[in-house]
């Protein structure tokens, strides 16, 4: 179960402001989803209209901003159909609204990531965790039993805990004479499903919070992670497509080669640099121009933009890149004067591909 409650996600960074994107807010989505009529239509997870598909189950993990424009700009058409059949007054949404049903809709998938309970109970024996801590107690003097991790039910507290309480566990290792455990992201997600459907914790309601990252940056430099990750190094490169729970597999791997001790981050500062780190590489486009100029001609795009008289407005890029937020505030904005254009053209409706749509803004943000 995903509780929204007053959980904010913010879903933009250091370098997704730079380029333009607008800082999106999971709170504020949840909000224009019923104030913009969505749920007229549209449920999540099992809240709202059912004669559209139900967004918080209609695509897995793999729910990208690309994925999201472009699966929303290739069902525009019968979704305005569907809107004026309801009577319902059509949404003209704002790059800053974009920007906040991607957070709302990123926020509701977050806890569909594939999982095997029974593959999650021999990964937690396998990497010596049951060895010291137990579901109820625990025998290893300092670890906390299974049924008093909070962080079971909150990724960005997740990644924080297993920070923070790596050196210890270090020590812990050291004593019994074991090797440091490595998990893989799936290995981690597999165990989160055990631990969150025993009887002891299964009751817990779930969270995902991020808040804003303007001053991610800042911490990111003054802990001392800026001083490695830069150029090959870079997180917004090594954590593409990744999740908060593969990440917070990749702190864990990353502690033996740490300094010691690695910099302690509260809470709110683990919050605030992962929102840096996990929207640059969320936002960060992995679009081809060249490719995304075959796209543009092989869409009819060019039969009306950059025309002289065709009232299409030109496609020079501004002082703002473009982005699948603006990609999706312009097609409700402008969408339904296009389509009414392009049939009297006799064009059809251009419908895109995750990859044809990230390759379209990259061509458009070379313009």
């Amino acid at each position: 179960m995903f509780k929204l409650g007053l959980v904010g996600v913010a879903l933009a960074a250091g370098g997704a402001i730079a380029a333009g994107i607008p800082s999106g807010d999971a709170v504020r989505g949840s909000q224009l989803f019923q104030t913009q009529q969505c749920v007229a239509c549209h449920s999540v997870n099992g809240r709202g209209g059912h004669s559209a598909p139900d967004l918080g189950k209609r695509i897995d993990r793999d729910y990208t901003p690309t994925a999201m424009a472009s699966l929303m700009w290739n069902h525009a058409p019968d979704m305005w159909v569907g809107i004026q059949a309801k009577g319902i007054e059509r949404p003209s949404l704002t790059p800053e609204q974009s920007a906040d049903l991607f957070a709302y809709f990123v926020a509701a998938h977050y806890f569909e990531a594939p999982g095997d309970a029974a593959r999650g109970k021999r990964a937690f024996a396998a990497r010596h965790c049951a060895e010291c801590h137990g579901t109820t107690t625990s025998s290893y003097p300092g670890a906390p039993p299974v049924a008093k991790w909070e962080s079971l039910a909150d990724p960005s507290l997740l990644a924080d805990q297993m920070w923070n309480h790596g050196p210890r566990m270090r020590e812990a290792f050291a004593q019994k004479k074991l090797e440091w455990s490595q998990l893989t992201g799936q290995e981690l997600s597999d165990m989160l499903v055990y631990l969150q459907n025993l009887p002891e914790t299964r009751g817990v309601p779930r969270v995902f919070e991020l808040t804003a990252s303007d001053s991610g940056q800042s911490l990111f430099v003054s802990k001392g992670c800026a001083g490695c990750h830069t150029g090959a190094n870079a997180l917004e490169t090594k954590l593409r497509n990744q999740s908060l729970t593969d990440i917070a597999a990749d702190m864990w791997n990353h502690q033996p080669n740490m300094k010691n001790p690695p910099p302690t981050l509260t809470p709110d500062e683990m919050r605030r640099i992962l929102g840096y780190v996990w929207e640059r590489e969320y936002f960060q486009g992995s679009g081809d121009a060249a490719r995304g100029k075959k796209v543009f001609a092989q869409k009819s795009c060019a039969s009306c933009h950059n025309q002289p008289g065709s009232g299409a407005p030109s496609l020079a890029r501004g002082k703002d890149a473009y982005s699948d937020v603006s990609m999706v505030s312009a097609l409700w904005q402008h969408g339904p004067a296009m389509l009414q254009s392009m049939k009297q053209k006799s064009i059809s409706w251009p419908r895109f591909d995750a990859q044809q749509m990230a390759d379209l803004i990259a061509y458009l943000n070379s313009l």
